[in-house]
């Protein structure tokens, strides 16, 4: 089954952040997804997803730094027990990190220990709250130019290196087919290792069936694993918002 989770910072964007919960709800959705929650008034996000009944599949958690830098080592269990509090808050399971941008002059190798160092520690965490931590490499060629983790391979390798059930990729099908395509071969040979996915089609980074991926196959290989998460919906439409989500919800609703 394929669940579509709207991330409220991308569509709907225009409105008021609270009302953007309830057009999710208004569409026929059950999950939406936000960045941060630094910025973000929790109690009144609790209020509109219980209200409208919609559940919280995933939100951007404090990393209390750049993992690739060890300087930053002190601070990453405070930043994840943070937010795990909000997670609990909102009845939410999993969390996104980033891993910061390559520091120049310093070996790969080095940044790539201190990243898994870092998420070691937060694993602890997590394990202890009974959450999962989804790190996601972004595209460096188009959006995010400096990133150190771009491909799939090597955050898969990080994941491995960690170690912990607690840990995992969240794979965003918009930044990967900028990255390295081969989608569905790397999506099914490491569907364990996947905690959640992204997705937008490219380029442009618009609602799938605007670009280049067949969405409808990539989904159905999705849905042809075991993975039981959810799809957030990071797209900045062409059309309307409505439109949009309602094409994805006919195109995925037998699967």
């Amino acid at each position: 089954m394929i669940k579509l989770s709207p991330c409220i910072e991308a569509l709907y964007n225009k409105l008021p952040f609270i009302e953007r919960i309830e057009k999710v709800a208004n569409v026929g959705l059950k999950a939406f997804e936000f960045w941060g929650w630094g910025n973000k008034d929790i109690d009144a996000i609790k209020s509109a997803k219980d209200k409208f009944g919609l559940e919280v599949s995933i939100f951007g958690a404090d990393s209390g730094g750049p993992l690739v830098d060890p300087a930053n080592r002190g601070k990453i269990a405070d930043g994840m027990k943070r937010s795990a509090e909000v997670a609990h808050k909102l009845g939410c399971k999993r969390l996104i990190i980033t891993v910061g941008n390559e520091i120049p002059n310093v070996d790969r190798k080095i940044q790539h220990q201190s990243i898994v160092d870092g998420l070691k520690i937060a694993a602890k965490v997590m394990e202890d709250e009974g959450l999962i931590l989804c790190v996601e490499p972004l595209n460096v060629l188009v959006n995010h130019k400096g990133y150190y983790l771009s491909t799939s391979e090597e955050g898969f390798q990080i994941i491995d290196e960690v170690g912990s059930p607690n840990i995992k990729l969240l794979f965003d099908i918009y930044h990967q087919q900028i990255t390295e395509g081969n989608l569905i071969a790397n999506i099914t040979a490491n569907i364990d290792k996947i905690g959640h996915f992204h997705l937008a089609d490219v380029p442009g980074r618009h609602e799938p069936g605007t670009g280049e991926i067949n969405y409808r196959n990539v989904f159905k290989s999705i849905a042809g694993t075991n993975y039981q998460g959810f799809m957030g919906l990071e797209y900045w439409p062409i059309g309307s918002d409505d439109d949009s989500l309602r094409s994805l919800i006919e195109m995925t609703k037998d699967l």
